[in-house]
Parts: C-alpha cells; sequence; structure tokens
C-alpha cells in the first residue's frame, strides 16, 4: 500500500504513457516475516527457493506470474513476503541491508523510498541497468531508480494515476447523482468539490454509513495533482513552506474536521473491514486500490463500486523491484526480476488488478480482465486511468519523503480526525515528528 498505496509523474506524452499503473501497492494480504534467501536457498526437494519482499497487493501471485514462471523453471521455487504497510516494510528493509544478511532476493521499493535507496543504499543492490534493455520502461521511471554515476537498482513495476472509486448504490441511496462521467464534472478541477459532494451526500447518507474513507485519502490525493511535494530538486527540504502541502493540507482539514469521514486509518484492519462492510462510499483510488478493492470488498461489492475521473490528474505510488547483494541466488532473482517486470508480465498484472505497467509497449494491449470490469461496474477503466496520466505533473521525490507523508498523514491529520484536535494542533503534531525524522 502499493500502499501503495502503495507511490512522481511527468508530463506530455510521456506521462501517458506512464500513467496507467498498483502499486502499488496496495491491497494487502497477512505479513509475513519474509527473511530472505539468505538463510539457505534450497529446499528438500533440491529445487532453488526465491523470496520476493512486497508491501500490499503486487498482483504478482494473484495473476498468476509465480505459477507461471515455476512452470517455466521447474528448478525454482517462489515464496512472497508481503507486509501490509510501507511505512513498516522499509525501515525493516533497511536494517537487512545494513546488516548484510536476512533481506529477499527481490526487494520491492516505493516511489516515496526509492531515493533514499538510490542515495545511501545503492551499493547494497545489483546494477539491474545492466542487465535489461532501459528502452523498454519510461525513461523518467529508469531515472528516479538510477544513481548519478549510472547504477540502475531497480526495475519499474507501476505507476499511479488517480481517479475516485465509489459505490454507487450508497449514492442512489443517497439521492445523488451516479453516472460517472456527470460526477466527474461536479468535481472537476477542485477537490474542494468533492467536499463539497460529500456534504450533500452526509444529508442523506444510508444509516453507518461515511462519504470518505479518511481524510488522509484526500491528502495524499490531492498532493498527487500538485507541482512540488516536500522538496525542491536541489534537496532542500521545503514541506513547511511549500503552497502545494498546504493546498492539500486545508482541504484534508475540510473532511478532518467535518462529518463525512470513516476517520481510518489506511492499510490498518478496520480500513480493510470498512470496504467489506460498506462503511464508506468513496476513496481516492490510485489504478493499483483496483486490486485492493477486489480483494478487500470481497463478492459483496461486485457490481456496486464504480470509477469516475479525480478532480484534478494525480499520481500516488508506484514501485520498483530490486535485488540485494546479499542474495545468495543474484543471478536467479535477477532473471525473475526482469521477467516479473517486462511487458508481458505487466500487462497481465494490469488484467487482473489494473495496475498500471511503467513499460510504454505495453499499453496497446491493456485490457482489464472480464470479472474486474464487471466488479467496477463496466468502467473504462484503460481510458479513466490513462487519462489521468496525461497532465499528471512531474514531482521530485526527497530522501525522507516517506516518513516526512507518513507524519502528516498519520500523526498530523489523525489528530484532528481521530482525537478532536484542531487543524493547527495536528500540523504542530507533524511538524515535531517531521523534526524528528529530520534530525533537527
Amino acid at each position: 500500500m502499493r500502499t501503495s498505496t502503495r507511490r512522481s509523474r511527468r508530463l506530455s506524452a510521456l506521462a501517458v504513457a506512464a500513467a496507467l499503473t498498483t502499486g502499488l501497492l496496495a491491497g494487502c494480504a497477512e505479513d509475513s516475516d519474509g527473511s530472505g534467501s539468505n538463510e539457505g536457498g534450497g529446499n528438500a526437494e533440491g529445487k532453488t527457493t526465491l523470496t520476493v519482499g512486497t508491501f500490499g497487493t503486487f498482483g504478482y501471485k494473484q495473476a498468476g506470474l509465480y505459477d507461471e514462471y515455476m512452470k517455466l523453471n521447474p528448478d525454482i521455487n517462489i515464496k512472497e513476503n508481503v507486509t501490509t504497510r510501507t511505512d513498516v516494510y522499509w525501515p525493516k528493509v533497511l536494517t537487512r541491508l545494513q546488516a548484510g544478511s536476512g533481506t529477499d532476493d527481490i526487494q520491492a521499493i516505493e516511489i516515496m523510498n526509492v531515493t533514499e535507496a538510490v542515495e545511501t543504499q545503492a551499493d547494497k543492490f545489483v546494477d539491474l541497468g545492466k542487465e535489461v534493455d532501459k528502452s523498454q520502461w519510461l525513461d523518467w521511471k529508469n531515472a528516479q531508480a538510477t544513481t548519478k554515476d549510472g547504477k540502475q537498482i531497480g526495475l519499474g513495476t507501476d505507476v499511479g494515476p488517480m481517479a475516485i472509486c465509489y459505490r454507487k448504490d450508497l449514492f442512489e441511496k443517497a439521492g445523488l447523482e451516479t453516472d460517472r462521467t456527470k460526477l466527474a464534472e461536479q468535481w472537476k478541477g477542485d477537490w474542494s468539490k468533492y467536499v463539497d459532494l460529500g456534504k450533500e451526500y452526509m444529508k442523506k447518507a444510508p444509516s453507518g454509513t461515511k462519504f470518505v474513507d479518511s481524510a488522509s485519502s484526500v491528502y495524499n490525493a490531492a498532493l498527487g495533482g500538485e507541482p512540488e511535494r516536500y522538496y525542491e530538486t536541489d534537496g532542500t527540504v521545503i514541506w513547511d513552506k511549500s503552497q502545494s502541502v498546504k493546498k492539500a493540507w486545508d482541504v484534508a482539514m475540510e473532511v478532518a474536521t467535518s462529518d463525512m469521514s470513516a476517520k481510518l486509518k489506511q492499510f490498518d484492519k478496520p480500513w480493510d473491514q470498512g470496504y467489506a462492510n460498506g462503511t464508506f462510499a468513496t476513496v481516492a483510488c490510485p489504478a493499483w486500490m483496483i486490486g485492493y478493492i477486489l480483494e478487500k470488498s470481497g463478492d459483496s461489492g461486485k457490481g456496486k463500486w464504480d470509477v469516475a475521473a479525480a478532480p484534478t490528474a494525480a499520481n500516488w505510488g508506484g514501485s520498483f523491484i530490486g535485488v540485494p547483494t546479499a542474495s545468495k541466488n543474484q543471478k536467479e532473482a535477477v532473471a525473475l526480476a526482469k521477467w516479473l517486470t517486462a511487458p508481458e508480465q505487466q500487462a497481465k498484472v494490469f488484467a487482473k488488478q489494473a495496475s498500471f505497467p511503467s513499460t510504454p509497449s505495453a499499453y496497446s494491449t491493456l485490457k482489464p480482465a472480464t470479472d474486474t470490469t464487471a466488479y467496477f461496474s463496466n468502467a473504462p477503466l484503460t481510458e479513466i486511468f490513462s487519462a489521468s496520466a496525461e497532465t499528471i505533473p512531474s514531482q521530485y521525490f526527497g530522501i525522507k519523503d516517506q516518513p516526512i507523508n507518513t507524519a502528516l498523514t498519520d500523526v498530523g491529520i489523525l489528530q484532528v480526525e481521530q482525537k478532536g484536535a484542531s487543524p493547527d494542533e495536528g500540523w504542530d503534531a507533524a511538524s515535531e515528528e517531521i523534526k524528528d525524522v529530520l534530525g533537527q
């Protein structure tokens, strides 16, 4: 999650190509400890076991890619180790990288962590740029995972163009428009218009439901459409001076101080249960979240969810996979990483859960699976996410982007949303946390 949720984007035609994403991120399986193949890469059958460490639902297992690869390579066994939350996953990976042991053979890297990985951990990863035809990926995607001296530590998986996923059955009960095109027009150009619709929803909200899952969801989506985040391109920290951050914070505060939020912490179990129970009517929905909703809403949500264009073109999420030098199965891990991120496999993941590829040659063949589109009321997923990609602004991600973001969402916003703090108090709480993160 993929959180994603889970993960910097572009302009123009490159962006178009770029944007159809899973991340990541981010529907999630149960957490597993995920010690890597360093502990011994074989098993009783004499096969080489490769471990793949991810956060959230990357879609490789769901799309049948592991099974397909093992069938093609009978001497390989694949084990996926999943950690639900990126902010839990990444510190664990850093610890194991520094120790030089315990890593998985393949480690996922979320977009908000890739700068830190490039600038501080590059010597702990295999140079995958020497192993592939780099022209298969978007130039900007490759650049994010490449050091100043040209070492590429990861291969791009997905990118995260934004939409709004909504429960059309709950909208209908609340007396609101349910047509995706008309809804998109109502909130087009301004996240505050989306919040205004939330106020209308709450006037006749079906019992036990809220308009949106969380204020943090709205914050991340709104910030994803802005030209800057927490750093200047020269590495200067500007999070507390950024007008983009202030704008996203203000719209999140509109949600946090109202009655329209379910007040859930994203990627925690109550949030997962909220999907299954129909607790909230909308969620800011990067492409990778399609897979998350499929998993967490289950059969009861089929045909009730729909997808509309977001208020502004935005990106949230997008990931990479790398091979740590600590892996005792580097050759086999590199081969698997190359195969998993090849255009053909990225297209298969899109078909299953709409995670949008970072390999442009896949775009002409993208087609969601019939059961995926049926689940989302036959929404034109490819068109919606590719349209978002066309105008997503390019953003720079700094070395502590992810913990700064977590401080604002999981400390600052939650102080307001769950504990009744004022917006100023929430901002101050986040500021103190960020000072610790930055060592100030």
